[in-house]
């Protein structure tokens, strides 16, 4: 390990890096010179968060250098930068931000890792940060294999993701000041919604990474999200169905429609699933997706379509659909994806929701 440090010490890695990458941001032309240097910088301060095959990271090496990332506010500006760096600097980019927000100092009594407490609570302008690098093709990858690994763990995370608000080179919100019950309502402007269009308008590869982490922000912290779920139910579902389920790109689709049913159907979800299925919009849209040339997304329509009908007690609304269209649905049914004659489960659903339509009463009066 000396060899790598001859003329650095292990301790000042963190504010040369920061130089070299504030020089990035004010030149229009960086220099060789500036980027070869920051790829040995980001080289370097990965081995000594990995170790090598041959030699395990130090603690107290480790300790240092992120004390000093913290100090330099250089989590902050590799996140703004990381589309910038070449591309292996961008997976050793990645590499540091999942060590430091992993490292917790031997003997530390905090239950959070140092890193990732500054960030949640003093610097969450680094998550919005990674957010925002699903808004360039370069930086899309590296930045959402970093808020996997961080939503997967730390709910804090996905708080500030919900609920931020801010504009670029804005203050962002951090987590003591998230009240997810009472809080202000979204306006529909802030990170999270960002990734409708980043989901729907990137790029393949950006579009599937962006998804990824949308569908682990709305699925791993179940009580979190219901609430926000709830309390900006008619702002989100109107974005989901308009933006995700009747996109134009079939992956974008399919997915989302897959990921509605899920919604839907967790225990966490009731008020949510009870909420929505007394739409009668909402169902107009489903029955829509029963009638989709692509069998994947019939399918996956039908999965949201038997919780309106399996639901006991229907709006008056939905039950107006429903009977109005009970002649045609019981001819449509029975023949619908017939060719999923081993899906077992498939074919008893099937045979309930018939037997549910034909049993039907009249209209409410």
């Amino acid at each position: 390990m000396a060899f790598f440090f001859r003329h650095k010490s292990k301790t000042d890695l963190a504010k040369p890096a920061k130089e070299l990458l504030l020089q990035l941001w004010q030149s229009t032309t960086p220099s060789q010179k500036t980027e070869d240097e920051l790829v040995k910088l980001l080289s370097q301060m990965k081995l000594i968060l990995q170790g090598t095959h041959d030699t395990e990271s130090s603690p107290e090496q480790v300790a240092q250098l992120v004390n000093s990332m913290i100090q330099e506010d250089l989590l902050y500006l590799l996140a703004h930068s990381i589309r910038l760096l070449p591309f292996e600097s961008r997976k050793d980019c990645q590499s540091v931000f999942s060590y430091t927000f992993r490292f917790k100092p031997t003997h530390s009594l905090s239950p959070e890792p140092p890193a990732l407490a500054h960030v949640v609570h003093r610097r969450p302008e680094v998550i919005v940060e990674l957010c925002r690098g699903y808004g360039y093709q370069e930086s899309a990858m590296p930045c959402g294999v970093v808020l996997r690994e961080l939503l997967k763990q730390h709910e804090d995370v996905a708080a500030i993701i919900l609920h931020d608000e801010s504009r670029e080179k804005e203050r962002a919100i951090s987590v003591d000041e998230i009240d997810p019950s009472q809080g202000p309502l979204q306006s529909g402007d802030g990170v999270f919604w960002k990734f409708f269009p980043w989901i729907d308008g990137g790029a393949f590869e950006v579009s599937t990474d962006a998804f990824t982490t949308f569908r682990e922000l709305l699925t791993r912290h179940k009580a979190l999200v219901a609430i926000y779920l709830e309390r900006n139910f008619d702002l989100f579902f109107s974005r989901y169905n308009s933006v995700l389920v009747q996109s134009s790109s079939y992956v974008t689709k399919r997915q989302s429609i897959k990921l509605l049913g899920e919604i839907l159907l967790d225990r966490a979800n009731y008020s949510i699933m009870t909420q929505y299925v007394e739409s009668g919009e909402h169902l107009k849209i489903c029955m829509t997706l029963l009638k989709d040339d692509r069998k994947m997304v019939q399918y996956e329509g039908f999965h949201v379509f038997k919780v309106f009908v399996a639901n006991p007690h229907k709006s008056p609304p939905v039950q107006r659909i429903l009977v109005n269209n009970r002649e045609r649905l019981l001819r449509f049914l029975p023949t619908f994806l017939e060719d999923r004659t081993e899906d077992e489960q498939f074919t008893d659903e099937k045979s309930f929701l018939i037997r549910q339509i034909e049993s039907m009463g009249p209209l409410p009066q």
